[in-house]
Formats: structure tokens, sequence, C-alpha cells
């Protein structure tokens, strides 16, 4: 018969075996800051909002805010990012329509910025820090 570990003296950091950690399958937040304000989170939630119709929306919010609040920093960049990356997407759909597979891969690119910038809105209204999972990590 085995015992539990008591969790008091396990290392810092460790997990007692069996259990899963509490992050596991989220990829690693570049924010380390306390709870938002109402104003940051909504900041943030336009930045992910605003990249739907193009880079400039997140450019411009994170050019503002950047230094008022962390939270709107981290969540400016990350779409920011995002935006340029969906970007380059329909950058090389547009030069492989002459080959006719650039309006499925335009449709594709629409569709993926549509979804995960309104998650990533969500989750910036509710306060967390959101990763996109696919994203150049262009301006860091």
């Amino acid at each position: 018969m085995t015992q539990n570990p008591d969790p008091n003296s396990m290392p810092p950091g460790s997990t007692p075996p069996g259990s899963v950690p509490p992050n596991y399958g989220t990829p690693p937040s570049g924010y380390t800051g306390g709870e938002p304000d109402k104003d940051s989170k909504t900041f943030a939630m336009l930045a992910h909002l605003l990249g739907i119709i193009g880079f400039l929306g997140p450019l411009i919010i994170w050019l503002i805010k950047k230094d008022q609040s962390p939270f709107v920093n981290d969540q400016g960049k990350e779409a920011l990012n995002f935006h340029i990356t969906m970007l380059i997407g329909y950058i090389v759909g547009f030069i492989l329509t002459w080959f006719c597979i650039g309006f499925f891969i335009i449709l594709a690119v629409w569709i993926v910025s549509l979804v995960f910038s309104i998650v990533g809105a969500m989750k910036a209204n509710s306060g967390i820090a959101y990763r996109y999972p696919i994203s150049i990590r262009i301006i860091k």
C-alpha cells in the first residue's frame, strides 16, 4: 500500500505523482502581473477584435496603452503579432490565386483569424492573458 506524499513536504513548483500540473496544455503567458482593471480588459479585448479588420487596430491600441497597462502591453503585442502573421497568410494566398489554391488559403486564413480573435477577445475581457496557437512573434 502506497501513501500519498504530504503536499507541504514537496519542493516548490512540483506536483504529487499522478496529478496534472495546473497549467498543463496551455502555452506560457508573457503577462505576469496582477488582475487587470476594467479599462485594461476592455482595451485588450478591443486589440483582439480590431485585428479582424486589419493589424492597424491592435497596433494603435498597443502604441497608445503599452506604457499605461502591462496587460494591454502584453495582449496588444500578442494580437499584433497574430494579425501580422495572418497578413502574411493573406499575401501568400493572394499570390497563389494564380494557381487556383489561393482562394482556399485566403478563406482558411480569414476563418482562423475570425475564430481566434473572438476567443482572444473573450479571454482578455475575462482578464486572462491569451496566447494564439499560431503566431510569429515579431514584436517581443
